[in-house]
């Protein structure tokens, strides 16, 4: 491309940056990466398995796309996780506009796609038996983490006083959120895909039947009518997802307009134990990283509230709270 002497700075800027992203994406891995990576945020083994390809010649063609702005890079523990931009950038837009090119039927496309819907189901077969195994003894794993009786309070400072008149909880549980809410809602309902858990939070809910309802149901689809609650709580959920931005969208779906979305999970820390031991996908969130997907979803930048450990092997959980537009 012939650029004039004359033309201004920020033209030769964007103009080098758009050369600079042809280049990048103009090899068949690197998009079939970009292709990818429309699914949601993936860590280089993921991609390196879907791909077919090694982790060393993935993560050299991942190196070039993060240089030429295509993809960014987010490093957490030993895991560096890959997604597109977030922000509307040059290069966003030059990556939607080539992945819009892409015929959706093509046989290697297809078979990537294939290859990373494999790797979710086992990895959410993994969580789903995590759950299973550690649904009698949830309290116990919980104890690993700060005190329930003080995050419980400032989780009801958050969402104020109410009274809400439906509330809905993502990733039910025990149902110990809805136990929380009780004199402040007048309904509520749960989901979970655990069939366990739902059966242990139906027994721990036993005296609120007439006011709370459980359902088997998927964050990324709730079983829930969109615009019908006031309150929406997704407590200690994110960090088991691929997807928690969706997951947030989901939740906001959810809300009325002024409705208020809670979310309670942990700050970013580095016990890669509990990726291992304890089917964590993520360890823990940034409050720009929130406030980012909140904004996506047409919720008000949450108020964030932080609890401090009280012990060195603790973890600092984070209180999100922001209101529907």
């Amino acid at each position: 491309m012939f650029i004039s002497p004359i033309q201004p700075v920020a033209e030769r800027r964007d103009a080098s940056r758009v050369v600079l992203a042809l280049k990048a994406a103009g090899e068949q891995t690197r998009l079939r990466a970009l292709a990818l990576l429309t699914e949601g945020e993936l860590a280089v083994g993921e991609l390196a398995q879907a791909l077919d390809q090694s982790q060393p010649r993935v993560s050299r063609h991942l190196k070039l796309l993060t240089e030429a702005g295509l993809v960014e890079r987010a490093p957490e523990g030993a895991w560096v996780f890959y997604r597109l931009p977030r922000a509307a950038t040059t290069e966003r837009q030059f990556a939607d506009a080539a992945l819009a090119m892409l015929d959706p039927g093509d046989p290697v496309l297809a078979r990537d796609a294939e290859r990373l819907g494999a790797i979710r189901a086992s990895r959410d077969e993994a969580a789903a038996e995590y759950f299973e195994r550690n649904a009698a003894d949830w309290d116990r794993v919980r104890a690993l983490h700060l005190p329930e009786a003080d995050i419980e309070s400032a989780i009801l400072a958050a969402a104020g006083a109410g009274l809400f008149d439906l509330m809905v909880d993502v990733g039910v549980g025990q149902g110990r959120m809805i136990q929380l809410f009780a004199d402040r809602v007048r309904r509520a309902e749960g989901f979970d895909t655990s069939r366990q858990m739902l059966a242990i939070a139906r027994a721990s809910l036993d005296d609120l039947k007439a006011k709370a309802a459980l359902r088997f149901g998927d964050a990324y689809a709730p079983p829930i009518e969109a615009g019908a609650a006031d309150l929406v709580t997704i407590h200690q959920v994110l960090h088991f997802l691929a997807d928690p931005g969706r997951a947030i969208k989901e939740a906001a779906r959810l809300l009325k307009p002024g409705g208020r979305l809670l979310i309670v999970d942990f700050a970013p820390h580095d016990l890669e134990f509990l990726r291992e031991e304890h089917a964590h996908r993520r360890l823990g969130f940034a409050d720009r990283e929130i406030a980012e997907w909140c904004e996506a979803s047409a919720v008000r930048k949450p108020k964030a509230t932080t609890l401090a450990p009280k012990r060195k092997d603790a973890l600092t959980v984070k209180i999100w709270a922001g209101e529907k537009l």
